[in-house]
């Protein structure tokens, strides 16, 4: 007769809750945005709505704020975010990893020194730089002062530090160049790490507030979060159910990404943790 694995079950058991916890938010902003504004403020938890009104909240978050334009705006500022950091990460974490020069552990050093430094505590020259470059209620200003990921080039430099030394040694010998071994070897090697920092900075600047809400003065380069703030007033009061329907719109594309790159990006987080 078989054992039970009762570890296992009450592991299966405590992660099952776990997910559901950290769902319950998410699940709870998606049905609220399937009721009308009356069932929203009832002095009851109920899932399920006696009423749908899905098609007025939706129509409503489409229709009172260019949401389309919002996330549009997110779109091209996060990848132009994300490109411009592997452009500078990649190159950067392979020096770091595989090439020996004088102050590499200094440099490190800095980088993790970076890690700790929030991005509000900088915001400010940040802000004073962007205006003196004009870039004020712009994309650039958006996108410029995270170009650079520190994390980015920390990860990378992790990865690296897995790839055999022998065959960058070999593509020396085929006379390949530095920047051919970087993005023609260590690229297409580094895909599951590519993968999982893109994740991590897609999520972060998709859903960032601070700082847009310091740069953009004009509803032209909104993105998504300060675009729900649009339904929040002062005088007329908050309007709960097109709030969820275009939080809901909004999140949903990072859920769906996520859940098709999730394996790459365990693969990428596990593989960037081996020596």
């Amino acid at each position: 007769m078989k054992k039970i694995d009762f570890f296992g079950i009450f592991r299966h058991i405590t992660l099952i809750l776990l997910a559901l916890m950290f769902l319950l938010p998410f699940i709870w902003m998606m049905l609220t945005s399937f009721k009308p504004e009356d069932e929203i403020f009832i002095n009851e938890i109920r899932l399920v709505p006696e009423r749908f009104a899905a098609y007025e909240n939706y129509s409503t978050a489409f229709s009172e704020t260019p949401l389309l334009r919002f996330m549009m705006n997110g779109v091209i500022v996060t990848v132009a975010i994300f490109l411009s950091q592997i452009a500078i990460a990649v190159p950067a974490s392979y020096a770091l990893a595989k090439l020996e020069f004088k102050g590499k552990q200094v440099v490190f050093i800095a980088i993790l020194a970076c890690l700790m430094i929030p991005p509000q505590a900088v915001s400010i020259p940040w802000y004073l730089l962007m205006y003196k470059f004009g870039w004020l209620n712009s994309y650039e200003g958006l996108i410029a002062p995270f170009s650079i990921s520190v994390f980015g080039i920390f990860l990378m430099r992790q990865f690296f530090n897995s790839v055999p030394d022998d065959l960058i040694s070999a593509a020396r010998l085929d006379g390949l160049s530095e920047f051919s071994i970087i993005w023609r070897i260590m690229v297409p090697t580094a895909i599951p790490a590519l993968i999982a920092f893109g994740i991590f900075s897609i999520v972060a600047h998709w859903n960032d507030y601070f700082w847009p809400l310091i740069v953009a003065n004009s509803q032209d380069i909104y993105t998504p979060p300060l675009g729900v703030v649009a339904f929040k007033s002062d005088e007329a009061g908050d309007s709960y159910g097109p709030l969820m329907a275009a939080a809901t719109v909004i999140v949903a594309p990072l859920i769906i990404a996520y859940l098709c790159a999730q394996k790459r990006f365990i693969e990428g987080i596990t593989m960037s943790g081996m020596k």
